[in-house]
């Protein structure tokens, strides 16, 4: 029963759930936070039934894949109230059937990642404002950590329902040093792995590329395709004419852009420093406005192959074109 409530607390994974049944020939599967429909096309009725001896484990393998989506409107708006067959979820070309569907508010792990490197001089004030803005609209049951990076990346708090004590890690640090933003989404995916919560998200408040990291970009690709955790970011850019000519810098918004857009994240920019609360506000917002959508996929091979995902939308009557948000795929189990 333990691996059964593992499944019913994760929220973004594809796992594999073995369920021992002692005496019973019934299955049951729930998942936390989940409108559940019954598929009659999923029982076989023409096949006989297996006579189960007192004391005899059963064992019965389910898959289920769950993607969070964030809808939005031509304004960037969030749009809520939408139903399981306003959507169309497809795994490789082929489409699959939607046989769990949620759009509830459940608790999430946060990771806030920060920028303390020399070139947030000036901006790290109004960087701090927008974490503790952040904070402010969490979920009671919500957990965070923290974690600063310049020259190296560093956990500024663990894991702790504690807003005021995350508050009071973060008004002491100061910006120096280079940037290893790459260092730091490796740590903060780490991190996230001791996470309760299985809806799990990353918060990126940086201002360029990466200069000073050990790890490269396609090592932290990898690794965000492997992680179940979803990405957000907040650039603060200098118009493109301004910014330093390294090309590491230069190339900082699209890496944030491409390392967000694999998991179903979004990046926003900041021109005006006292903007970004508000923006920071609505990330979470977003957060807690997603819709979970879950199948069973059709292929049913365990090869630990890369299989795409792509989200349609059934735009309502009367609402104008909508855009889906989702992570761009999964890695099927090995075994």
């Amino acid at each position: 029963m333990a691996q059964r409530s593992t499944l019913a607390a994760r929220a973004l994974c594809v796992p594999i759930v073995f369920l021992l049944l002692c005496g019973s020939a019934t299955l049951s599967l729930s998942v936390a936070g989940f409108a559940q429909s019954v598929v009659a096309n999923d029982l076989k009725h023409d096949t006989p039934g297996q006579v189960i001896k007192p004391g005899q484990a059963v064992h019965l393998e389910v898959e289920l894949a769950l993607v969070n989506v964030t809808v939005t409107d031509p304004y960037n708006r969030l749009v809520t109230g939408l139903e399981p067959d306003n959507f169309r979820i497809f795994e490789d070309n082929i489409e699959q059937e939607v046989v769990n569907f949620s759009s509830e508010d459940i608790p999430i792990s946060i990771g806030v990642i920060l920028d303390l490197s020399g070139s947030m001089t000036g901006k790290l004030g109004n960087a701090k404002q927008a974490a503790f803005q952040f904070f402010r609209i969490a979920n009671p049951h919500d957990e965070f950590f923290l974690v600063g990076f310049n020259e190296r990346a560093e956990i500024l708090s663990p894991f702790t329902e504690n807003v005021e004590d995350l508050q009071s890690r973060l008004l002491p640090v100061a910006a120096k040093g280079k940037t290893a933003l790459l260092d730091a989404i490796y740590l903060g995916l780490s991190q996230m792995r001791g996470a309760r919560n299985g809806k799990r998200a990353l918060l990126i408040i940086s201002d360029g590329g990466d200069n000073n990291s050990r790890y490269n970009e396609k090592d932290i690709k990898r690794l965000v395709r492997e992680a179940d955790t979803q990405l957000y970011s907040i650039g603060i850019f200098e118009p493109f004419e301004y910014r330093s000519r390294t090309p590491e810098e230069l190339n900082g918004p699209s890496l944030l852009s491409e390392l967000t857009e694999l998991t179903g994240g979004r990046a926003f920019t900041v021109e005006n420093l006292n903007d970004l609360p508000d923006i920071a506000a609505k990330i979470g917002s977003e957060l807690r406005n997603q819709y979970v959508l879950g199948y069973h996929p059709s292929n049913k091979a365990h090869d630990a192959r890369w299989r795409k995902i792509k989200i349609k939308l059934r735009t309502p009557k009367g609402l104008p074109p909508l855009t889906a948000y989702a992570k761009t795929g999964y890695y099927a189990p090995s075994h």
